[in-house]
């Protein structure tokens, strides 16, 4: 909206009559919030929509009125979708500029529409509309990411990587399994939205400016026509409660920092001293200067719009935590970082699940890394444990078994029966089998485990979840 356009629209707020003395400009450009609060628009309507049948049927307005109000809301409606409605700065907000052409469109009726509720309750009510409608569309698209995580890790239920902890190698690991990590990650994320929509789902319209009102309104009513569960059982804290967007920021950030992790993971994956995999070229993008580059631009973006979302999350919490009882204007600058927070991550989901679907794996490269780093290791001390010897002694052994082989330059299931035997005369010829790659996996056949079996048990079961 540019100067010259609120300009042209000379009438005054809706609440000049108090003053003796227009805003300024600056001020007027300050305190405006139509330049991103028009997103609302949609859940504006529907929430008057519902208002509007509440007072006609509490006889609070007359039928004709209800009829002139449905008709121009759902002009105005059109004119938004098809991008012909003039929004105005002078305006203000949302609200007042659909209040301001519905009036124009029907007279009287629209200015009754605003009777029984204020600005407070009805933003309130749009940003939970906004917000539940979000939630639902974010739990698809994370269900998605989790399809094609499934899809790759079912590729891969056999492929031998290195486990790490510390970034040092482990112990083998299925590829298969660790993606079901991250599967996991994003079913306890899905929880916590699912959960946090419960509390987005209260209707608070009908608390009007703080105190509720005199008018003999059944909010009960307007919850049930917009499918709220509930409604806000205190006017001061319906109008001025935020926790159900901070909340939703907490669960936001959670999903980008899983994001954030798998990226990582990626970004080093894709580096030529580990060579681990490949992400689709339209994910990436080359160098300027160095034409051998292939920069994994993707994941380096979300490790990077993480931050951004965590901010918006402290930003929302700053916003709050100083404010009395009840609405402040402070609350205006929840929309722009809540908005932001719900595309960021909207987005980054989207191009998530697609990029999936590109990987390649080099399974040589993580057959090698797991074979550079003693991952069998462990196998050796819990073989030793199962032939009696105490896990403290058979720890120590070991280590010693790991110093020679190192020395040697080889892993241990390079040595000879001979050598392990001077570190213990318990091992015997069937040690070979478990220190291979593929015997320390199926090895770990439990729940939970990184055996194959139990790798393709998980990824069905994640399929009957999600079904």
């Amino acid at each position: 909206m540019n100067d010259s356009t609120s300009k042209q629209d000379n009438t005054p707020q809706t609440w000049s009559g108090r003053f003796n003395e227009p805003v300024s400009a600056l001020v007027e450009r300050y305190t405006a919030s139509i330049s991103f609060d028009q997103r609302l628009a949609e859940y504006d309507i529907q929430g008057s929509l519902a208002h509007a049948q509440m007072l006609a049927e509490q006889n609070i307005i007359s039928h004709q009125d209800l009829l002139d109000i449905q008709r121009g809301l759902q002009q105005i409606r059109e004119e938004i979708r098809n991008h012909r409605f003039t929004w105005s700065q002078q305006l203000e907000d949302v609200h007042l500029n659909i209040e301001k052409r519905l009036t124009a469109l029907v007279g009287d009726a629209g200015k009754r529409l605003h009777t029984g509720r204020s600005r407070n309750d009805q933003v309130a009510t749009d940003i939970r509309l906004f917000l539940r409608a979000a939630i639902d569309e974010i739990i698809n698209l994370i269900k998605a990411m989790q399809q094609a995580l499934l899809n790759l890790a079912e590729q891969h239920v056999h492929t031998v990587m290195p486990g790490f902890t510390h970034l040092q190698v482990a112990q083998p690991v299925s590829f298969g399994h660790h993606l079901m990590a991250y599967f996991e990650m994003l079913k306890r994320d899905i929880e916590r939205l699912a959960d946090c929509r419960k509390r987005v789902n209260q209707l608070p319209l009908g608390a009007a400016a703080l105190a509720g009102t005199s008018y003999p309104i059944k909010r009960e009513q307007v919850a049930q026509l917009l499918n709220f569960e509930g409604v806000c059982q205190n006017s001061l804290d319906a109008v001025s409660d935020r926790d159900f967007a901070i909340e939703f920021s907490a669960c936001a950030a959670l999903v980008m920092t899983h994001l954030s992790r798998l990226s990582e993971e990626f970004i080093l994956w894709m580096n030529p001293s580990f060579g681990f995999i490949q992400l689709a070229d339209r994910f990436c993008t080359g160098s300027s200067i160095m034409p051998q580059k292939k920069n994994p631009d993707v994941p380096e973006l979300v490790r990077g719009k993480t931050g951004r979302v965590n901010g918006h999350l402290v930003a929302l919490l700053t916003l709050m935590k100083a404010q009395p009882l009840a609405y402040n204007k402070d609350n205006q600058e929840d929309k722009e970082p809540l908005f932001d927070t719900v595309d960021t991550l909207a987005d980054t989901l989207r191009i998530y699940a697609d990029m999936l679907g590109g990987v390649r794996v080099n399974h040589d490269r993580m057959r090698q890394a797991a074979m550079r780093g003693y991952a069998t290791a462990t196998d050796l001390a819990d073989y030793l444990v199962k032939k009696g010897i105490p896990f403290r002694d058979a720890h120590e052994i070991v280590a010693q078994a790991v110093q020679y082989a190192e020395r040697k330059g080889c892993d241990l299931s390079a040595l000879e029966l001979s050598e392990l035997q001077t570190f213990s005369t318990q091992i015997e010829a069937d040690i070979f089998a478990v220190l291979t790659l593929e015997g320390s996996m199926q090895s770990r056949n439990h729940t939970g485990g990184t055996a194959p079996e139990q790798v393709q048990a998980a990824i069905e079961q994640a399929r009957k979840w999600l079904a």
